[in-house]
């Protein structure tokens, strides 16, 4: 008892000090641990009672990044399934999911877990708010492989059960349909599934914890439109293709089992039904090297059949249960040096575009799971330290910096890509070292007569999101892939900061000015689920899964 009354003395002596700093944390808790004869303070216990608008409660954060680009990422893995690759860079190991390694943080969660989706989501929202952040905007993002080879009936009710886990987080538990344990159940059939999914989407729409984007993760050679509409009944709004390189050569020796001519087709599709794309790339893969590697980044945005959203890279390791490590002890295969590596991001980054953003440039696996190839966990900060010039969307997105109405201007990329026109709508500060929004309009259309910006004239029956979305008579439809806010998450309602001071709203205006000009009569978002509140505000209605507008 004694011990409980001097740490809550301890933590409220520390709240009365000013703290501008970590050093100053560090030495106001050593200083309040030897006066009350404690071990000094976790920065958890002291979170709960800062005030959450003060200095110090960002101070306390850990990890305050995970929230700075406006939402909350929590990561689920599905169970084990057979994967339908033989690739020759995947690890295989026993009750983890193929390319997973047992001892990734990730993939530890979900085993603690026993992979079920319900305990791991309620299990990162409790993690990130002991750790200072205020998770109530929510990316899902489903790992574990290609998710289209998973078991229908699996799907919807991995898919259900996350959005009932967030529903329920911190409140009430609604047994309507009794989900959580029901996927072996013969007699709970997949329209049953189906019901509890529409349920909970549209509890999650007013819940706390709401999720605003769902990611999958596939194989380029899987992605099809049944899979797509799919895909949008779940609340998909971005899908990270398997690419790692686009070279047919390359692909074919890493026994790929797909082409170029496959990544370029699903992410056609995959962009004509609104969705946002990320590409997992493998600098370092058997039968390459970094000339060519360089060469196939460069073709990513030179060439209109690619053009990614997003990046992740993933230089080659080797780790043990694969064939590369067979090939490697064999002396067949030598990865990259820390040198060349590190030359070879440096000489990548500096081509990416303003309109993309590089997620990852390592995966997160063990440095002790790693046989040979990189084991730096900082690269990124390598190339910070190097002060290597980077415009992609990360390295300017605005972070916790102050956000003024009169210090800031649109402007827009428009780019071709994958048969469709795309404008890149960003908000920026003035002299453009910062980048507060965007907005991704697509228009994929064909024109009856007429170019870009002159005569647009589309065909109805062209839309590119059949049967979902249906153009009128004089006009077509427009397509906003992703509308995005940085800065600090701030919840609904919350103090106003970059987020919620009304620059969405008009990164939306400008979306459907331009659709105006160019002859569309409808424009329609693939908003997530948790976000569709935010558009009925601007006068969208839904329709067949996407937020929809007569202009």
């Amino acid at each position: 008892m004694k011990k409980a009354i001097k740490n809550i003395s301890a933590i409220k002596e520390l709240l009365a000090k000013k703290i501008n700093s970590p050093a100053d944390l560090m030495r106001a808790k050593r200083e309040v641990a030897k006066k009350y004869g404690i071990k000094i303070l976790r920065n958890s216990d002291i979170l709960k009672k800062a005030d959450k608008n003060s200095e110090l409660y960002k101070i306390l954060r850990k990890r305050a990044v995970r929230t700075l680009s406006g939402i909350a990422p929590v990561a689920v893995l599905t169970k084990p399934y057979p994967c339908p690759g033989k690739c020759v860079f995947c690890p295989t190991e026993k009750d983890v999911p193929k390319s997973y390694l047992s001892n990734e943080p990730a993939v530890m969660r979900a085993i603690r877990n026993k992979y079920n989706p319900y305990k791991q989501v309620q299990m990162r929202l409790k993690a990130l708010e002991a750790n200072g952040h205020n998770p109530t905007k929510i990316e899902l993002i489903v790992i574990g492989g290609t998710w289209s080879v998973l078991p229908k009936k699996y799907k919807f009710w991995f898919i259900a059960s996350c959005f009932k886990a967030a529903n329920e987080y911190g409140g009430k538990i609604n047994d309507k349909f009794q989900i959580t344990n029901q996927v072996q159940n013969p007699k709970f059939k997949i329209q049953n599934f189906y019901k509890a999914l529409l349920f909970e989407q549209k509890k999650n729409e007013k819940a706390k914890y709401k999720i605003i984007g769902l990611t999958l993760e596939t194989r380029p050679d899987y992605v099809n439109e049944k899979e797509v509409l799919e895909m949008r009944e779940l609340g998909c709004t971005r899908v990270e293709l398997g690419v790692q390189a686009t070279d047919d050569k390359i692909l074919k020796l890493n026994k790929r089992g797909h082409g170029a001519k496959e990544i370029s087709a699903a992410t056609k599709l995959l962009k004509d039904f609104g969705f946002k794309i990320t590409y997992h790339i493998m600098p370092g893969l058997p039968g390459s090297t970094a000339k060519k590697d360089l060469i196939m980044f460069k073709s990513l945005f030179k060439n209109e059949k690619f053009q990614p959203d997003q990046i992740k890279f993933y230089p080659t390791v080797v780790t043990k249960g694969s064939l590369l490590y067979e090939w490697w002890k064999k002396k067949k295969y030598k990865p990259y040096s820390d040198k060349v590596l590190q030359k070879l991001i440096i000489d990548c980054k500096k081509v990416v575009p303003e309109y993309v953003r590089i997620i990852r440039l390592i995966r997160d696996i063990p440095a002790e799971s790693i046989e040979a190839g990189n084991i730096i966990t900082n690269l990124r900060q390598i190339m910070q330290d190097k002060r290597v010039k980077c415009r992609c969307i990360r390295c300017r997105e605005a972070k916790n910096k102050k956000f003024s109405i009169f210090n800031f201007q649109f402007s827009i990329i428009e780019y071709k890509a994958s048969g469709g026109k795309e404008y890149f709508i960003q908000a920026e500060s003035k002299d453009g070292k910062t980048l507060y929004g965007f907005c991704r309009l697509r228009l994929t259309a064909p024109l009856i007569r007429g170019g870009w910006g002159v005569i647009n004239i589309f065909r109805n029956e062209q839309s590119p999101l059949p049967p979902f979305i249906k153009g009128v008579k004089t006009g077509g439809v427009a397509l906003i892939r992703e509308l995005h806010v940085y800065g600090e998450l701030v919840p609904i309602g919350g103090k106003k900061k970059v987020q919620h001071a009304g620059l969405g709203k008009m990164l939306m205006a400008e979306a459907e000015k331009i659709a105006r000009v160019e002859g569309l009569k409808k424009i329609a978002v693939i908003a997530g689920v948790g976000v569709r509140g935010y558009y009925r505000k601007l006068g969208y209605k839904l329709e067949n899964t996407y937020m929809v507008k007569e202009l």
